[in-house]
């Protein structure tokens, strides 16, 4: 136990009991969930951040993509609009929230992206503009209990579960770990490639103390680091790692496999790059002659900015993607779960 955690347990006491008297407002009917007749999957987590929710997310979307019509809501955290907001190519971060800016950096021209706030009121929107829509997928939806979701796809980290988490602040937990009772599936993220199956059944034990249900595991692999300005830009060796995601961790320790890591900036999750920092990102270029920066794929789309293009196209800088790494049985078990209910569901004929 931490020294200062007997001060915040008053705190973390006050916001359980908020979180579960909304919770119970759900339950009990005094508070309506809506159902759509199109089709609904939500991702999402119980704590804050860093569960992997965008590389799932763009794991569906490449699954499913050539068979469905989709779109992707998401509140569109850290953005500077309000409201509903369909993703155009006029459009940042800034305008869209740093995730979804990425998706559609990505996929924009396959898939339909929209932000909004209230997810209930953006659906019949995304139904309007985009009538040929036959899936949406909502990231980080969990808690938004307006909405009653065809599947709810529940995401806990493998070095962070939520069966050992405490809610805010003693933790990092939005609500009790007993939410996960509202999970129709559940996946284990960033698992280690060296998970046993030992390890595997603790991690099933655990979780169906809160839900019976069925559980997933995943990992995640880096690809080939991507040039930000230069396509034909040539890999250096040194590098100088830049970052700001909720946890760069296992960023920095795939960096550090394959590559010699001379100096490391850390900024904090959603952090919006300015020309102060872009300044000290060129200074550690010209103190290490002979080494490119490397970065994040969510960092990336905000440092391509046209704002800081001056400053950033004439040096070596790279992104590393990053994807989902699933037992193809669990693959196969979760697009397959997410097809049925479309078929049953019969929004559309079947394909």
């Amino acid at each position: 136990m931490r020294w200062y955690d007997p001060f915040l347990y008053p705190f973390a006491l006050l916001y359980d009991g908020v979180t579960r008297y909304r919770n119970g407002m759900f339950d009990s009917g005094k508070k309506r969930s809506t159902e759509f007749l199109i089709p609904t999957v939500v991702v999402g987590n119980l704590n804050l951040g860093g569960s992997g929710k965008t590389p799932m997310v763009e794991f569906l979307v490449e699954s499913l993509k050539d068979h469905y019509r989709l779109a992707t809501l998401s509140r569109g955290y850290g953005r500077k609009t309000k409201g509903f907001l369909l993703a155009e190519q006029n459009l940042g971060p800034t305008d869209l929230g740093d995730e979804p800016f990425q998706i559609f950096s990505k996929y924009g021209n396959e898939v339909t992206v929209v932000v909004g706030e209230e997810r209930v009121m953006a659906i019949p929107q995304i139904i309007y503009h985009r009538p040929e829509t036959e899936l949406i997928i909502l990231d980080d939806a969990f808690q938004h209990r307006y909405v009653k979701a065809d599947l709810q796809i529940l995401l806990t980290t493998f070095q962070n579960p939520f069966f050992k988490d405490r809610v805010l602040p003693l933790g990092t937990l939005r609500e009790s770990a007993d939410g996960a009772g509202r999970a129709d599936l559940i996946i284990v993220t960033k698992c280690p490639a060296s998970i046993t199956e030992e390890e595997k059944s603790v991690f099933q034990k655990e979780i169906r103390n809160y839900a019976d249900v069925p559980i997933l595991f995943a990992g995640i692999k880096y690809g080939n680091p991507e040039p930000l300005f230069q396509p034909n830009s040539k890999l250096l060796k040194k590098v100088i790692l830049v970052s700001g995601i909720a946890n760069d961790g296992l960023f920095k320790e795939a960096a550090g496999k394959r590559f010699q890591v001379l100096e490391t900036i850390t900024f904090a999750d959603h952090h919006r790059y300015t020309s102060a920092d872009v300044r000290r990102i060129l200074e550690l270029v010209k103190k290490h002659e002979g080494a490119m920066v490397l970065t994040t794929e969510k960092d990336a789309v905000k440092l391509k900015d046209g704002a800081f293009h001056d400053y950033l196209a004439e040096i070596p800088i790279f992104a590393l993607p990053i994807k989902v790494d699933m037992d193809q049985n669990d693959s196969q078990y979760l697009i397959e779960r997410i097809t049925n209910i479309v078929k049953d569901k019969a929004y559309i004929r079947e394909i």
